[in-house]
């Protein structure tokens, strides 16, 4: 390995294959390699793949708390639905932003109309672990629409920043701590910069090729950089995100579950096995149940178990 690489590039990650309702979802975060890259703290790509007539997603209202989500899709729609009375279809560039906070309920399905129809089916669903002092806020839901969100684009790149600040540019999301997310393309020979100015950052090849240091970047893998990494180059035709920003310290992540106490995840795991959780609005007949088979989460050393 060399000194250019070392400076560029600290770890690698391959996506691990999951089925989630039939669909191949791929995780990334969190790894055994690393639990996290600034204040996200899970990544799973979803396809791309097509569901044909009749078929569909369908995740029933699961809980949250503690945690941001993030979803943008590459192709597709998604219907989100939520504790609070929120229905919003999610297509192509725009972003769902969801604080967690205390605690939240929802689920994601494929409209009737597309379930009849078939779609294809491309996208990534994103955590950010939220600051201490965030945890236990009040639950939130905003839709962008990709006229809100900034573009950027460059000699052979285009792309938008989606949450968070990065090339001078700051979405309108309303994150909780300092961080960046962009999606992009860049077509094959262009050179694309990383974002500068934070602690941890990462690139994560959605399709395509890329090249950081000498080094190739096959698709579905994501690559944590180190302070010397200052730009990608394109293989070939590529899809990617960057991300990254400050940690925000050590998280449990339990299930649909992120705190940074293991006993705040026992409590609102006892909150939905007994069904005191909220209802989703025009989904209030199904339910995830509570795993069985996960163990809950130790106290980190010094934490008081309650």
């Amino acid at each position: 390995m060399s000194a250019v690489f070392d400076d560029a590039v600290a770890t690698v990650l391959s996506a691990r294959a999951r089925d989630v309702d039939g669909f191949a979802v791929g995780r990334v975060l969190p790894a055994v390699e690393q639990r996290s890259v600034g204040p996200f703290v899970f990544f799973d790509h979803m396809g791309p793949g097509f569901a044909p007539p009749g078929r569909g997603l369908d995740v029933r209202p699961h809980p949250h708390i503690g945690l941001a989500t993030v979803t943008a899709l590459f192709a597709g729609e998604i219907v989100h639905r939520d504790s609070l009375g929120n229905e919003q279809v999610i297509r192509p560039g725009e972003v769902n932003w969801m604080i967690a906070g205390r605690g939240i309920v929802h689920s994601e399905r494929t409209s009737p109309e597309r379930r009849a129809s078939g779609q294809e089916m491309h996208g990534l669903q994103l955590w950010v672990a939220l600051p201490d002092e965030h945890e236990e806020d009040e639950p939130e839901f905003a839709h962008h629409p990709t006229s809100d969100l900034p573009p950027i684009e460059g000699r052979a790149y285009r792309g938008r920043v989606l949450a968070g600040t990065a090339f001078g540019l700051t979405s309108p999301v309303a994150i909780r701590s300092p961080m960046f997310y962009v999606q992009a393309e860049i077509e094959a020979g262009g050179v694309m910069p990383v974002p500068e100015g934070y602690r941890e950052r990462a690139v994560y090849v959605a399709s395509g090729r890329l090249e950081i240091a000498g080094r190739a970047i096959e698709p579905r893998q994501m690559v944590v950089l180190r302070e010397g990494a200052r730009e990608v180059r394109a293989i070939e035709d590529a899809q990617l995100v960057l991300l990254g920003g400050e940690p925000v310290g050590p998280r449990h992540v339990w299930w649909n579950l992120v705190s940074s106490r293991a006993s705040r995840i026992a409590e609102a795991a006892r909150m939905w096995d007994e069904q005191r959780f909220p209802l989703v609005p025009g989904d209030e007949v199904e339910r995830i149940p509570l795993p069985t088979t996960l163990r809950l989460p130790a106290p980190f050393a010094g934490e008081v178990s309650s």
